[in-house]
């Protein structure tokens, strides 16, 4: 069992008033420390400890000796606070207690030690000597009011461990600085191994990584100052890659420091190639981005500039961050290139023939003469100068027949007729008022009832074959003869109908022939003198003809129009016949007048 006693003793006096506090005593207890002793002078009395504290931890005997049973922790309680009661044997007390305060002294039993084991900290690569990186610190647990708690830094290994004696730690502060003049070079990461000690040579120890951040202090080098020459045909496609360039930076490696931005610095304004880089290699295609002629440009001599996309904080860019490429254009055999890739033309029908009515206008790259074609105009209406481009019409057109024209125009390489390129003609036929306007159908199978019915009526059609700016509205207009006016009425119905409709109650039946005016609409109209029969017959309650017409006198009917006809064309070839017999007696010599109807003809074998 562990004990100890307190090396204080105090003497009660039994002269003293019962209830008063006699004395209060402060001890100071530390390892190797003595016992303390109580005694009361006077009658037996009976000695106990009161106050708070773990159980056992002070105890006192008969003699008033005070025990400390168990080590003490000056960092876990560093004060006890202890009441000596005195009694008699028969438990009343003598006196108030007396007051023992017990002071735990310090023994340097606490090592040093760091908040964190493992410390971050970056350190750029041009960083001067004496630059401050990081600062550490340790704590020491001891009673702060001693040497026991005074901590000495020491820097005690570095990784990797060349080139030595990179950084320093201060020993009193922590405080840890650049030892070399330069960084450069270095590995990219340091890792440094920092103790912390106390004067009883207890300590710890905690790990420093420290990363050298790289700086752009080294401009990209071109591999070579000069690329090619380089040739291309001018009908190389965009997108072609002409070479790869390359620079080599010392900085670290992925980097920004590292990165390359290649530029087209001149020789490219009008933007025929582009750079694309590839940053995982820092290498930069130079790449075709536009169509080449020969014609206009056969060189490009391109000045490169290498770059990196952060600021140079030492040094500048120099010669060796630029380079040339030299890039010939070689010519090859181009076709013919037209003006337009299509022609629309205007013509108004019935133009006479001859008249150019376009150009088509084309041009060789390599001036080479250019031969034109038609293709698709298979009535042959138009015709193409082979060497001149004037399209000319070959006859009149009629808009009636076809309103609009397209072909094919072909130009041809003079030298070599597989080189060609082709554009469409479209020729829009303009209509003129050419057309007069006609009576459409056949009527006389119709008829209008006497007395007249009401809204009874014959629908007259007609058309006009020009287009509407002269067809348009077709007017119709009974003869300017006043009976014709008096007895019938044309009423419009639309712009191409009308009706026809007695005007009068009551016409006596038979067939009429009712002259009217058809007009179109342009200015001047053109008009159109027509007629029509129309039957006019007693009807039954169902609208039905009862009677047959009267003919008009001096009209022939279609039956006797046909009967004569065919009476005349009989007379005629009888006439004919009779002609072509006598002829044929004429040509002949009878053997035998007499016989002459009675011997037949012979067949010559």
């Amino acid at each position: 069992m562990y004990t100890k006693c307190l090396s204080l003793e105090s003497h009660l006096h039994n002269k003293r008033l019962e209830g008063e506090v006699l004395r209060r005593y402060t001890c100071l207890l530390s390892t190797g420390s003595c016992p303390s002793s109580v005694k009361w002078s006077g009658s037996p009395v009976e000695y106990s400890l009161e106050g708070e504290f773990p159980e056992m931890r002070f105890t006192i005997n008969r003699e008033g000796i005070i025990y400390l049973n168990a080590p003490l922790d000056r960092e876990t309680q560093d004060q006890f606070h202890i009441d000596i009661v005195v009694e008699r044997p028969d438990g009343r007390e003598i006196a108030k207690p007396v007051e023992l305060r017990v002071m735990v002294g310090d023994a340097n039993d606490n090592r040093p030690t760091f908040p964190q084991m493992q410390y971050h900290t970056v350190v750029k690569e041009l960083a001067t000597k004496g630059t401050e990186i990081l600062t550490v610190q340790a704590a020491d647990n001891d009673d702060p009011k001693t040497d026991n708690v005074r901590i000495f830094y020491r820097l005690v290994g570095q990784m990797p461990e060349t080139p030595r004696n990179l950084f320093r730690v201060d020993r009193d502060s922590g405080v840890i600085t650049v030892q070399a003049d330069s960084m450069e070079g270095t590995a990219p990461q340091c890792t440094l191994t920092i103790t912390a000690e106390d004067a009883k040579g207890l300590n710890s120890s905690c790990t420093v990584i420290v990363k050298v951040l790289d700086e752009n202090n080294n401009p990209p080098i071109f591999s070579h100052y000069e690329y090619g020459p380089f040739h291309l045909t001018e009908d190389s496609s965009v997108g072609t890659t002409v070479t790869v360039v390359s620079a080599w930076d010392a900085d670290e490696w992925g980097g920004d420091s590292w990165q390359v931005d290649y530029r087209l610095e001149s020789g490219n304004e009008e933007e025929v190639f582009t750079l694309v880089t590839d940053r995982w290699t820092n290498e930069a295609a130079l790449i075709l981005a536009k169509v080449l002629d020969f014609e206009r440009e056969n060189e490009y001599i391109l000045v490169l500039s290498a770059q990196n996309s952060v600021a140079l904080v030492r040094g500048r860019y120099g010669p060796a961050s630029t380079a040339t490429v030299t890039i010939f254009i070689d010519d090859i055999n181009e076709g013919p290139v037209l003006s337009q890739s299509h022609y629309e033309v205007t013509v108004r029908e019935g133009e006479e023939p001859g008249r150019v009515i376009a150009t088509i206008r084309g041009y060789d790259p390599d001036s080479h003469p250019i031969r034109y074609s038609l293709r698709g105009d298979t009535k042959k209406y138009f015709s193409i100068g082979k060497y001149s481009g004037e399209l000319k019409m070959v006859q009149a057109l009629d808009r009636e027949e076809n309103s609009t024209y397209t072909m094919e125009v072909v130009a041809e390489d003079g030298r070599n007729s597989s080189l060609s390129a082709s554009t469409l003609v479209t020729v829009h036929i303009l209509d003129v008022n050419d057309n007069s306007p006609v009576l459409v159908g056949d009527y006389s199978w119709k008829y209008l009832c006497t007395p007249r019915w009401e809204d009874q009526a014959l629908v007259l059609a007609s058309r006009d074959s020009d287009g509407p700016q002269h067809g348009g509205r077709l007017n119709f207009s009974l003869r300017n003869d006043a009976t014709v006016r008096h007895n019938w009425k044309l009423t419009p119905i639309n712009d191409t109908h009308t009706n026809l409709s007695l005007n009068v109650p009551y016409l006596p039946p038979e067939v009429y022939i009712v002259p009217f005016t058809i007009s179109d609409s342009s200015s001047p109209p053109r008009s159109t003198f027509t007629s029509a029969r129309v039957t006019v017959c007693l009807c039954s309650v169902r609208g039905n003809c009862r009677t047959a017409p009267k003919q008009p006198q001096g009209m022939p009917t279609i039956q006797s129009t046909v009967g004569i006809l065919l009476g005349t064309l009989g007379v005629i070839g009888v006439i004919l016949i009779a002609k072509f017999v006598r002829l044929s007696y004429q040509n002949s010599t009878p053997p035998n007048k007499g016989c002459q109807e009675r011997v037949p003809l012979k067949v010559s074998h």
